[in-house]
């Protein structure tokens, strides 16, 4: 197993086969990109500053290249910051674009309001799960640790899986809070299917990540469930914990279709 989802090489990343995804030998899931473009983002001057909303528009597969991200301030501020991002391949091809609210941290503590206390069992009293082995060996599912919290990943309908990278996203980097949820949260469509994976695509188009905190520790819950509609057009929610409480939310439009 390759060390890490990414290698550094000059302004490139190269990607490794720990980011191949479900569908494909020869395309990412969309877990590891996002978390290298919030790596970007959190990168950004001034320091000090969270990222309370990341959005990511998948442009299409992503494929297996070395990725470049570029970042450009759109409205900048001491306080409040909106951050624009493209993920650029091999042939300076766009292959994703994101936008991010950055807000400064108060100095001081403040009341936490509205942040329930964790629901689920923890990490350590979830059996160990695996949601998806695709036939080609090493990816993204070999690179994550999964433990079911609640619900049945067997089975269609909602459920509840504790996250944990097994590797760095970047070779010789110690992940970042932001990271280690950017990684996981693009699982929630996976988590809480509700057409079988061999008869049918389920593949989103986005990923959008609210925060109200960062998580604490290694491991991040998708609290998820997704909603077919009569067309063809889904949407996939989950709540975000780590093993202290509640962190926030995300979506994700999908793309719902038969195979074939």
């Amino acid at each position: 197993m390759s060390e890490a989802f990414y290698l550094p090489d000059g302004d490139r990343f190269v990607s490794t086969d720990l980011t191949r995804g479900p569908w494909s030998a020869k395309h990412q899931h969309a877990g590891p990109p996002a978390a290298l473009v919030g790596r970007a983002i959190e990168a950004l001057e001034p320091a000090g500053l969270a990222v309370a909303r990341f959005s990511l528009e998948i442009l299409g597969p992503l494929p297996l290249v070395p990725l470049r991200v570029e970042t450009r301030v759109a409205r900048p501020g001491k306080r409040v910051q909106l951050v624009e991002a493209a993920l650029v391949g091999d042939d300076d091809d766009e292959l994703a674009r994101a936008s991010a609210w950055r807000i400064r941290a108060s100095d001081e503590p403040t009341a936490e309001v509205g942040l329930e206390p964790l629901a689920l069992p923890a990490p350590g009293a979830s059996p160990e799960s695996s949601l998806y082995q695709p036939p080609w060996g090493d990816s993204y599912f070999t690179a994550t640790e999964w433990r079911l919290a609640s619900g049945a990943i067997a089975e269609p309908g909602p459920a509840a899986v504790w996250m944990r990278m097994r590797v760095p996203l970047v070779a010789g980097e110690d992940p970042s809070p932001l990271t280690r949820v950017l990684v996981a949260a693009d699982s929630a469509n996976g988590i809480s299917w509700e057409l079988p994976w061999d008869t049918h695509l389920f593949v989103n188009t986005d990923l959008t990540v609210h925060l109200a905190r960062m998580p604490e520790g290694e491991w991040v819950c998708l609290d998820a469930r997704s909603r077919i509609g009569p067309r063809g057009i889904g949407l996939s929610e989950s709540v975000l914990w780590d093993e202290r409480g509640w962190i926030g939310r995300g979506a994700q439009s999908l793309l719902v279709a038969p195979r074939g």
